[in-house]
């Protein structure tokens, strides 16, 4: 009776020490930055982004050309213009001006709409995947490094979990970011 009694106690502890072990948290972290621009998915952003540039810039430039022209020509005639000529030549190229800059402040507000419109679905793809592997492998919490909240970990007790996720996206392990990463 006695030994079945310390059988019995030998086993609760072993079950006890048995879900403490198992209720120990487990963290990972994964640099998100590094997983999205290493998807395939951003050249193709990439190549959107740089053409509404360049169509930003062409515009710009036929505005600055433009403006250009009339500048010289305004200063090579300016001394045979009557004033209401004078006057109107020099709005012209105030106008002129403030196109450019609003054509400027605009289009750069375009860019950065389109990249945000085209940047989220890969976000969100990159998150499913990172919370997917952070599921699946049991993880008490997934810290993302490139956000750089962290001021201190033990990396020993954590699990980079950047190759799994890299595996859920079928990005190749060696693969490199298509732009470089914010760190």
């Amino acid at each position: 009776m006695k030994f079945m009694m310390k059988l019995s106690l030998a086993l609760v502890a072993l079950v006890a020490a048995t879900s403490v072990s198992n209720a120990q948290p487990k963290f990972g972290y994964v640099n998100s930055q590094e997983i999205i621009f290493s998807m395939p998915e951003i050249a193709d952003v990439q190549v959107s982004l740089e053409k509404l540039q360049k169509d930003l810039e062409e515009q710009l430039e036929i505005i600055q050309v433009e403006y250009n022209n009339r500048l010289v020509e305004y200063q090579k005639n300016a001394a045979s213009y009557s004033d209401a000529i004078r006057q109107s030549k020099e709005q012209e190229l105030m106008s002129l001006q403030q196109r450019y800059e609003e054509l400027g402040k605009a289009g750069s507000q375009d860019l950065q709409n389109q990249q945000t419109k085209l940047m989220q679905p890969v976000i969100e793809k990159a998150r499913a995947a990172i919370d997917k592997v952070g599921a699946e492998g049991g993880f008490t919490a997934v810290f993302d490094m490139a956000a750089q909240s962290l001021i201190y970990y033990d990396k020993a007790q954590m699990t980079d979990i950047a190759p799994l996720v890299k595996k859920e996206l079928n990005i190749p392990e060696n693969a490199t970011p298509a732009v470089a990463p914010v760190q």
